[in-house]
């Protein structure tokens, strides 16, 4: 559900999608898949990134379910590159998150 139903954002290494859920609290899907990197090492090393970015980040607090699937660039990137591309993703997030619930409140109100 939440791909046929979340919005996208996506820039060089990620698409994010992300939909509202019901539990208050944000939770976190990953994918990288083989394309990305062969290298299973590569791999998890992208998923901790990941990770340790969406727990330092305020995005958690909000009531979303997110999915970040990575794009192959993000595979030879650098850290402060993927930081910096996942610090405005997680930013879009909370936007977001607070723009859906104003329209709900002020249907519901």
């Amino acid at each position: 559900m939440l791909f046929r139903l979340g919005t996208r954002a996506s820039d060089a290494y990620f698409t994010v999608i992300a939909h509202p859920n019901a539990l208050g609290h944000a939770r976190l899907g990953i994918a990288v898949s083989k394309k990305v990197s062969c290298r299973a090492v590569d791999r998890n090393r992208l998923k901790r990134l990941l990770r340790e970015s969406f727990r330092q980040s305020a995005v958690r607090t909000t009531a979303l379910d997110i999915v970040v699937l990575a794009k192959p660039t993000s595979a030879t990137a650098n850290r402060l590159l993927l930081g910096g591309a996942l610090d405005k993703r997680w930013q879009s997030l909370i936007f977001f998150s607070k723009q859906f619930l104003t329209t709900t409140e002020s249907t519901l109100g």
